[in-house]
């Protein structure tokens, strides 16, 4: 019998050639702990690639949080929440998150992809309608399609574009806004407020992915919905403990009988394992640090509006980014890739953003920041581009004026 799988896939050499051109910039092999400075492929290099935005990855109470439940609980729960695989620390993690978060219930998933793919699916029914921003989140995409409702995409942060699809979608059920609180590559913000008042306007319900903005955005970190003032009014608030909170998994907050209602429907809940007890406990931690201190979030946001200036100041395109979350365009793919290179032969890693994940004119580079870098790291870093852009003949708005 012959490898049908093989056969098919063969002609893939997307990778391969990549690799041998020198520009594979994917998978690469860490051999430290997630700093701001790390070592990769052997190499060490500053770190400007990382969702660790407070920094909290190797904060030595969070650590000992993890090592203190591997050793009460075990490595595993070896079950999913719904049957054998909810602990005491699951309860009391949605119980910290729904005070924290504001909101009457919080659940907690094993990662940030499968709540959107377990809530989607539960909240909207056939004959609703979900309504996606263009630039969201791939989770809130594969969640959309594993829902009966039907699902319209509007222009990204357009709400002139979205008060439109709304008016048009008089016939539905009801009407579900599904937006990022910080959009993960372009690194602006949802405009929520403007968001409910259409929501509020056509009778939709509103739902914000805090990610990339829980730790970053809002009252000590709390997210989109706290940033704007708007909380009451949307209604699910998502994200993930990947990022800011230092671990792995994901919740999905709200009134307590919607919780109640995704508890008991969510498939990717129900079938799937529950957090390890180290990642639990992690995210405990964390959420206390981020709780009691802002001082982390507030250097963060130093960081960020220094390192805006100065790459605005050498004439860099960083489109309409206003977070930690910087895209440096370079709007040609093959670029992007040979900038990601170099930069890391001159110590600096990156993460290149390139089609098909956008399109070849809108190709990046993506300068994450983290609350525990340095003026200097990110002047180093910042410097490297700037060599690496001219060396690249990169086009930068200076030149271009």
């Amino acid at each position: 019998m012959g490898n049908f799988l093989r056969e098919r896939y063969s002609s893939f050499k997307l990778a391969e050639d990549a690799k041998k051109n020198g520009y594979y910039a994917f998978f690469r092999t860490f051999q430290s702990k997630q700093e701001t400075e790390v070592k990769v492929n052997g190499k060490d290099v500053l770190m400007f690639g990382s969702n660790s935005y407070l920094g909290l990855t190797t904060h030595p109470k969070v650590i000992e949080a993890a090592e203190s439940a591997v050793r009460k609980y075990g490595s595993s729960c070896s079950g999913s929440r719904f049957l054998n695989g909810t602990t005491d620390m699951h309860e009391q993690l949605e119980h910290n998150l729904a005070k924290f978060l504001n909101k009457e219930e919080a659940l907690v998933f094993s990662t940030g992809f499968q709540v959107n793919l377990g809530v989607l699916p539960t909240i909207a029914k056939q004959g609703d309608v979900l309504l996606l921003d263009r630039l969201n989140h791939a989770s809130l995409y594969e969640g959309a399609k594993l829902s009966d409702a039907s699902t319209v995409v509007f222009r990204h942060n357009d709400m002139q574009a979205l008060e439109k699809k709304l008016a048009n979608l008089q016939d539905a059920n009801h009407r579900i806004i599904a937006v990022d609180g910080i959009f993960s590559m372009e690194g602006n913000i949802a405009k929520l407020p403007e968001i409910v008042a259409l929501a509020k306007k056509y009778n939709a319900s509103v739902m914000s992915d805090c990610a990339h903005a829980v730790g970053v955005l809002g009252d000590h970190g709390r997210g989109t919905p706290d940033h704007f003032g708007v909380n009451d009014d949307v209604e699910l608030i998502g994200g993930t403990f990947s990022k800011s909170l230092a671990s792995l998994g994901g919740f999905v907050a709200g009134d307590k009988e919607t919780i109640q209602y995704i508890r008991h429907v969510a498939r990717s809940l129900i079938f799937s394992a529950s957090m390890t007890p180290s990642s639990t406990a992690a995210t405990i931690a964390a959420l206390e640090i981020m709780s009691t201190d802002d001082s982390r979030r507030l250097k963060l946001w130093e960081n960020t509006n220094y390192s805006l200036k100065r790459l605005k100041e050498l004439g860099f395109d960083t489109g309409d980014a206003e977070t930690p979350i910087i895209p440096i365009y370079i709007r040609d793919n093959e670029k992007a890739y040979k900038m990601t290179m170099r930069l890391f032969e001159e110590g600096v890693f990156v993460n290149p953003v390139v089609a098909p994940a956008v399109a070849p004119t809108d190709t990046l580079i993506r300068f994450s920041l983290m609350a525990t870098h340095t003026i200097e790291q990110i002047d180093i870093a910042i410097d490297k581009i700037l060599k690496v852009a001219n060396e690249l003949d990169v086009k930068r708005q200076t030149e271009a004026a």
